[in-house]
């Protein structure tokens, strides 16, 4: 009843348009104030909620991002790509995705792939005659490519709360992260064909080898942070600070694109988005204190034992449970919330827990572009001046492709732990 009590004050508050992080602190400080807890324990929960080390990682990943965007680096990415695949039928479509696919190598965030990459994309489309509902579905869709390839924001996020590897985590995301974008560029070649959309000239080899070269630099981000975390030179955290220092040096030296002015949005941009994820992480930690005084984890798993009575069923009760949820609640929330919950039942139905960490990043991400609330169908319809309506039901389609690799990567676990399992 207390569990219910809360869930039921904290919902109120979010639709009354309170923040998500806010709302979870005044409930929990209601909580504490009428059990007579002590506000002291309250502000210690909240600090040490935000006292980690792998948690660091992400604003730095998030600068990161910034910087790669506001120095142009994105434009190079789209060349590329461009040159690689504009030939084949539905052209531009198969670019916006391959090109996501390279910029996740860097920003491990979906929302800065929809925001960086998405003005361009849908301003080349729509110039080449693409219609807008097809090409704000495709930008929103591949968005969902990022976290899930090295770096990801999520995946940090993701360790932290399972206390697992974040550098098995990363290279967990690569195969399902690669079939997913193959799964979109063979559904933007079906739709492409039915619509009869125009192509690109070939490239020839000289022009692509120019279009690689350029882009090399920012190509071999992931391997600078794969590579130096599987070599013992530096912790995931640390990996996050490279690829920062890494992000500018590039531009000094390459693209020269970064001006002071440009360092400093990005600068002011990573601050604000961190501060709204540290305001979401000190609510968890004290929901998260709540939740196991109050015997959460147990209950939960007691309702999944009850119904559930193999890993497969359970993976699918979850996976139906935050596809419902995402529909309504930003996947972070779920993330921090939900997750810790779900993690030690996971590990009981002996579900390796990197496993299980990729299906419901996967399955987080299929939320972000799911109506009425995918926050990447608001960036997609802001940069692309889009209707958000026309683009809500241009995306229902697509949903079909992640949804089918998700289903594999459930089915077949090697997926998601093979590449862990080479490295360790």
């Amino acid at each position: 009843m207390t569990l219910l009590i809360i869930g039921g004050f904290w919902l109120l508050l979010v639709l009354i348009g309170l923040p998500i992080g806010i709302s979870m602190i005044f409930v929990s400080m209601g909580y504490f104030w009428y059990m007579e807890r002590g506000m002291f324990i309250a502000v210690q929960r909240m600090v040490d909620g935000l006292n980690s080390f792998p948690l660091l990682a992400v604003p730095l990943f998030i600068l990161a991002a910034a910087i790669l965007n506001t120095a142009g680096i994105t434009h190079h990415l789209f060349g590329f790509a461009r040159s690689l695949v504009g030939h084949v039928r539905g052209g531009l479509g198969h670019v916006n995705v391959l090109a996501s696919l390279f910029f996740s190598g860097m920003s491990g965030s979906a929302l800065a792939d929809a925001g960086g990459l998405g003005k361009m994309e849908i301003e080349a489309m729509r110039e080449a005659g693409y219609d807008d509902d097809f090409s704000g579905a495709v930008t929103a869709s591949s968005s969902l490519i990022g976290p899930l390839v090295p770096p990801s924001i999520t995946m940090v996020l993701y360790g932290v709360i399972a206390n697992v590897s974040i550098g098995q985590l990363f290279l967990g995301g690569v195969v399902p992260g690669v079939m997913c974008a193959g799964a979109l560029m063979v559904m933007v070649y079906l739709v492409a064909l039915r619509r009869d959309y125009l192509v690109d000239p070939r490239s020839t080899l000289s022009e692509i080898g120019a279009r690689f070269r350029t882009s090399l630099p920012a190509l071999l981000t992931p391997l600078v942070i794969i590579g130096g975390i599987f070599s013992g030179y530096f912790s995931p955290t640390e990996a996050a600070a490279v690829t920062v220092l890494y992000a500018i040096v590039i531009d000094l030296v390459f693209y020269r694109e970064l001006t002071w002015r440009r360092l400093w949005d990005a600068v002011y941009e990573t601050t604000v988005t961190s501060a709204s994820i540290a305001t979401i992480v000190a609510g968890v930690s004290l929901l998260s204190f709540i939740f196991a005084r109050e015997q959460a984890p147990q209950q939960v798993a007691r309702i999944f034992l009850s119904v559930a009575d193999s890993p497969l069923m359970f993976l699918i009760m979850v996976n139906l449970m935050i596809f419902v949820l995402g529909c309504f609640i930003e996947a972070l929330v779920i993330l921090l919330v939900i997750v810790p919950i779900l993690v030690p039942v996971a590990m009981g139905f002996g579900i390796d827990p990197i496993h299980f960490g990729i299906i419901v990043i996967l399955n987080l991400m299929i939320s972000i572009m799911t109506p009425p609330m995918g926050m990447a169908l608001f960036v997609v319809s802001q940069v692309g001046n889009i209707p958000y309506q026309r683009l809500a039901r241009a995306i229902l389609p697509w949903l079909l492709p992640p949804i089918v690799v998700l289903i594999l990567v459930c089915a077949f676990p090697i997926l998601a732990t093979g590449l862990p399992g080479l490295m360790r």
